[in-house]
């Protein structure tokens, strides 16, 4: 079984809500599919057992010796990325355009270095993340790379549990292909509940059984009704509601999972949210 937590945009809780999950699978593998900003390993903690440089996009580079300035690889640049015969990186999109209009072959595309993939042993298990290169490409591709190292580590029968990318760009189509269900964590405003509703289409067109808990409901209970509403409209399970906690910050600040301070009320929430989830998720899966 793969779970995925997933949220419309940053700062939702979203890995608040991962990272308490992970603790609480102990037998779980824990993969953060947010590569471009990774942080679950923050808490979960645990050392670096494995690390590999990933290249994941192209850069045209020019032989000085082989070119012999006829100006077919500017011509052909749609991106502005060729001028007086050389290559600016930051412009070049690797579409290997150049190389085949230049008579002389002295373009070539050579893998460029986009981030690193790293598994870290931790006390709750195996955790597989990634670091991107900052301004990098093929954020998708690296969340690709990272879920297919966790399944190397996959021996029985292992549930997954994923801390998905916001939004729904490509590395959240990347995150969410081949789960079996997500957990959309939303917070109850406007903007929450329209970005809401474009990742429960997109979650939907890749097949996965979506779930919902609303996080800091009690801080607009109007919105918190809308969102109900829609989900009763659409068939998607609430799991359940997350208050306001300050709790919270101080879990953040001291690096821990909120579930493991036992008078937060956060924290008690999120743990009958996973109880809930597991068995949700079983019935669906015997249907």
């Amino acid at each position: 079984m793969q779970l995925i937590i997933i949220s419309g945009k940053g700062g939702t809780g979203k890995t608040t809500v991962a990272a308490s999950f992970a603790y609480l699978e102990d037998k779980s593998i824990k993969v953060d599919c947010d590569v471009e900003a990774s942080n679950l390993h923050l808490v979960l903690k645990g050392d670096d057992i494995e690390r590999h440089d990933f290249f994941g996009a192209k850069t045209a580079k020019i032989d000085p010796e082989k070119c012999q300035k006829c100006g077919e690889c500017e011509k052909a640049c749609r991106f502005n990325a060729i001028s007086d015969f050389q290559v600016d990186e930051l412009k070049c999109e690797g579409c290997g355009a150049c190389t085949v209009v230049c008579p002389y072959q002295a373009v070539s595309l050579d893998d460029d270095l986009t981030g690193e993939t790293l598994i870290s042993k931790t006390g709750k298990g195996y955790l597989s993340r990634a670091e991107m290169v900052i301004g990098a490409e093929g954020s998708g591709k690296l969340v690709t790379e990272v879920r297919k190292i966790a399944g190397q580590y996959k021996k029985n029968n292992e549930p997954f549990i994923l801390d998905g990318s916001p939004g729904v760009g490509c590395a959240v189509m990347a995150s969410v292909t081949g789960c079996d269900a997500a957990l959309i964590v939303v917070e109850p405003t406007q903007s929450g509940l329209e970005d809401f509703l474009r990742l429960l289409s997109l979650i939907r067109f890749f097949g996965v059984l979506p779930f919902v808990c609303i996080n800091k409901y009690d801080l607009n209970f109007d919105v918190t009704c809308q969102i109900e509403r829609v989900c009763r409209e659409e068939k998607v399970p609430v799991m359940g509601y997350i208050p306001f906690d300050s709790t919270v910050q101080r879990a953040i600040n001291e690096l821990k999972p909120v579930v493991c301070y036992p008078k937060s009320k956060a924290g008690r929430q999120i743990i009958m949210i996973w109880n809930r989830l597991n068995e949700r998720i079983k019935e669906e899966i015997k249907k």
